[in-house]
């Protein structure tokens, strides 16, 4: 069952087309992630979708309404955590999550919230004097005190740390355990691989992939890259011909063969009939950020 449908929607600023015809819809339960350059209209399409905005023409339905005409009926059931959220200055870690809890008819226990996202030894400081990561994770708890049954997230783990990020990342696996439908906006290659069920891949306000991460990265052609350093002069022109070679290109003293199929095998092959060596031969499979510049023609 769809709990997010759009359908042709269009968002537009000046002369400037933020969304351009986005049809999609996200399904009951799911992690549903959108990914894109910046600029490309992530941040739009989900502030339409939550009723932040009032999309030019189309229609966002959100658990079967609408968020526009009926906000107050949504308001419980969907948790934001906008990548701007701002608070007072002077309020307290506990006091926004005790006022926020208070909004709701059943809220999640925020004690339980502020040891889950790490804000234990802050519970008393005040928003001020949090630092970006930290305001990050408040923002979360935020959005997950209402017990909602859809969260949205835009960026949720910029400026956390390695460690950080992954404790969120269980963190959500564990709310989506629960039954709680996620839509999730991220430039993280890797949170949007092991998180996410389906993705969208936004470009100038179109939707230009969408699939489960493997599908996208299946996009590529299953390519390979050999990443070596040659134990004596190369010349780029013995893989010419080879079928299975795409392309080659230096890093240094480093040589990168891209291609599909038996690429290590023909490579190797093709080596060692000049008598020459692979020094740390590195084998690299196509990931989700290759997918990515193919489609969007951008670096992640």
């Amino acid at each position: 069952m769809s709990v997010i449908e759009v359908k042709n929607l269009h968002k537009r600023y000046g002369d400037r087309w933020a969304v351009q015809g986005i049809t999609l819809a996200v399904e009951r339960g799911e992690i549903f992630g959108l990914i894109g350059p910046n600029g490309a209209g992530k941040t739009t399409l989900v502030e339409c979708i939550a009723g932040l905005r009032r999309p030019d023409s189309g229609q966002a339905l959100v658990l079967g309404l609408d968020p526009q005409k009926e906000r107050q009926a949504l308001r419980s059931r969907l948790g934001i955590q906008l990548q701007d959220s701002q608070l007072p200055d002077q309020i307290k870690v506990w006091e926004a999550l005790d006022l926020y809890s208070s909004f709701y008819e059943e809220p999640a226990d925020w004690e339980e919230l502020i040891v889950a996202l790490g804000l234990a030894e802050k519970r008393n400081d005040v928003f001020a004097r949090l630092s970006g990561g930290q305001k990050q994770r408040l923002s979360v708890a935020l959005a997950m005190v209402g017990n909602p049954d859809i969260l949205i997230l835009d960026e949720l783990t910029t400026g956390l740390d390695p460690e950080a990020r992954r404790n969120i990342w269980q963190l959500i696996l564990d709310v989506r355990a629960r039954g709680v439908t996620i839509l999730l906006v991220t430039h993280f290659m890797e949170e949007a691989e092991r998180l996410c069920d389906r993705l969208a891949v936004i470009d100038g306000g179109r939707i230009v992939a969408l699939d489960t991460p493997a599908g996208i990265v299946a996009r590529t052609g299953g390519e390979q890259r050999l990443r070596f350093r040659p134990s004596a002069p190369l010349d780029e022109e013995l893989f010419a011909n080879l079928p299975e070679v795409r392309r080659v290109t230096r890093n240094g003293d480093t040589v990168i063969v891209t291609g599909t199929g038996n690429l290590v095998q023909v490579v190797a092959s093709t080596l060692a009939q000049r008598q020459i060596i692979a020094h740390e031969l590195r084998i690299e499979q196509a990931a989700l950020d290759d997918a990515f510049i193919a489609l969007t023609g951008e670096k992640v």
